[in-house]
């Protein structure tokens, strides 16, 4: 219900130059309380979309946030060194590099009937951030769109496994952003994220 109205963030992940990333690095446990002050925004923008509780590295369940850090957060160092530093780095990459205001003006707005070329979409983050994005999509649908970058956070292309613009599943030469209904209200919200990669073989 009320889904949101722009991008949100599904996670920051450090990244091999090979496609592939380390994962649950350390036993640093998740503690809501290091990051209290940025509540508000994690709320809003990186919010789980999802109904489950996401696993931990070590097979429990948890919020979202707690997955995200236990499994590519602690992979971090040396860019990032802390929880908090996750999570506010994270956030701050985001609003810099703002995906939902780039397509909004270009065109490229949540519709549920509107299709949008595979091409513009790419045409207009390359445009604006002088990288190519890695796209994923489900029937049709863009699901997620993944920008990436250096480890000074410099926007870089991402590695493509399958071809040019996706890896995981295809996307059409024309796209979908759908525009959620919810509790009867016209709101429109696409649930889409993005994840920067990096160079090198050490974490970030």
């Amino acid at each position: 219900a009320n889904a949101p109205t722009e991008f949100t963030i599904h996670g920051l992940w450090p990244d091999y130059n090979d496609g592939t990333w380390p994962a649950c690095c350390t036993q640093s446990d998740f503690n809501e309380k290091e990051i209290s002050t940025l509540h508000d925004a994690l709320e809003k923008y990186w919010p789980s979309l999802s109904c489950g509780s996401p696993s931990s590295c070590r097979g429990t369940k948890g919020s979202f946030w707690a997955h995200e850090w236990e499994k590519h957060g602690t992979c971090s160092s040396p860019v990032v060194h802390d929880e908090y530093s996750y999570f506010s780095t994270t956030l701050n990459v985001y609003f810099k590099y703002n995906v939902t205001k780039v397509l909004n003006e270009a065109g490229y707005v949540p519709s549920n009937s509107e299709k949008y070329p595979l091409g513009g979409i790419v045409s207009a983050i390359e445009n604006a951030f002088h990288a190519t994005p890695q796209l994923v999509c489900s029937k049709g649908d863009l699901e997620e769109l993944r920008l990436c970058f250096y480890k000074d956070f410099k926007p870089r292309d991402c590695v493509i496994q399958n071809d040019m613009y996706t890896s995981k599943s295809s996307c059409p030469k024309y796209v979908s952003l759908p525009a959620y209904v919810s509790l009867g209200l016209d709101g429109a919200g696409t649930e889409v994220s993005w994840v920067p990669d990096n160079e090198g073989d050490e974490a970030l």
